[in-house]
């Protein structure tokens, strides 16, 4: 396949590549123009395709305060078998259900106590009732985990990773604990994926994206950079480094932003749910029953 980085066109020469990536198009194959995301979009990016995913548990809830502090959580906590992450979630938010209010109410010793048999992988409830603290004593400060977020935003930023710094840095220093195992570092050279799909919710607004942050531009987002949005932009030519880190995910970005620099996380969802389906990267049936299958990596 030619590799054509940065192109706004790019062809895939053959059904199924070392990439991981499966197309079912026929004998037509897929090209990255506009109009094939357009049609991908069209068919993928809608509600019933959401599960399984942790954004179910983001859209439970219609106040904007609850979705961001229920966005941060379930995030933080999307990473391995997606079956364990939706049981996890499942129990903390039938612990905390009004999850903004709820954490006012509570002092730190409150909120580890009530998450003590919580445990996620390496995540313990102790850790996540701290990041909870951390949250409350943020948002009483600010009013909001958005108006916190903004005050971060200096002249000249173009996406987000320059504030992302202080927002972490500012959780994890009101947390008392640090949080390591749910706060990545964003001046360490991750991709931060988490941190990324936590502002795609946050700052878009569509069928699938629940958008509560109005004040800041998705024109600042940066791809959430998983193993299947890494394997087709290594399979597309859109990035040709060996690791899913920061720069990966700034040269994929760098190709959807030509394409579309109002809003280059645009077609993140319609591209990864297929492989996180099992399917194949192709419009599907209107009515299809999704997988309970896959991982978030």
């Amino acid at each position: 396949m030619e590799n054509r980085k940065n192109s706004s066109v790019l062809p895939l020469s053959d059904e199924k590549n070392r990439s991981g990536v499966t197309f079912s198009l026929g004998n037509t194959p897929p090209r990255l123009t506009r109009a094939f995301l357009e049609g991908l979009y069209g068919e993928w990016n809608r509600p019933e395709f959401i599960h399984p995913d942790p954004l179910e548990f983001v859209l439970r809830f219609s106040d904007p305060a609850d979705q961001e502090v229920a966005g941060l959580v379930a995030s933080s906590l999307a990473f391995g078998q997606v079956g364990h992450i939706l049981k996890a979630l499942g129990g903390v938010f039938r612990t905390l259900p009004a999850p903004a209010s709820d954490i006012e109410k509570m002092s730190r010793t409150e909120l580890v106590e009530c998450l003590r048999s919580f445990r996620h992988r390496w995540v313990s409830g102790e850790e996540l009732g701290d990041l909870l603290y951390g949250v409350r004593r943020i948002r009483g400060d600010y009013g909001s985990l958005e108006n916190f977020f903004r005050s971060g935003i200096r002249g000249g930023c173009r996406d987000v990773i320059r504030p992302l710094g202080p927002f972490v840095d500012g959780l994890k220093k009101a947390s008392e604990r640090g949080c390591p195992g749910l706060l990545p570092c964003p001046d360490k050279g991750s991709a931060c994926k988490r941190l990324m799909l936590y502002m795609r919710w946050m700052v878009r607004k569509d069928a699938v994206d629940p958008g509560p942050w109005t004040g800041i531009s998705p024109a600042m987002l940066i791809v959430p950079l998983d193993t299947h949005m890494f394997r087709i932009g290594r399979h597309f030519g859109l990035t040709d480094r060996g690791a899913p880190d920061m720069k990966s995910a700034l040269e994929i970005t760098r190709f959807f932003r030509d394409l579309l620099p109002e809003d280059p996380v645009r077609y993140d969802f319609s591209l990864t749910r297929p492989g996180i389906r099992k399917e194949p990267l192709t419009p599907v049936k209107p009515g299809a029953k999704p997988s309970t299958e896959g991982s978030f990596c």
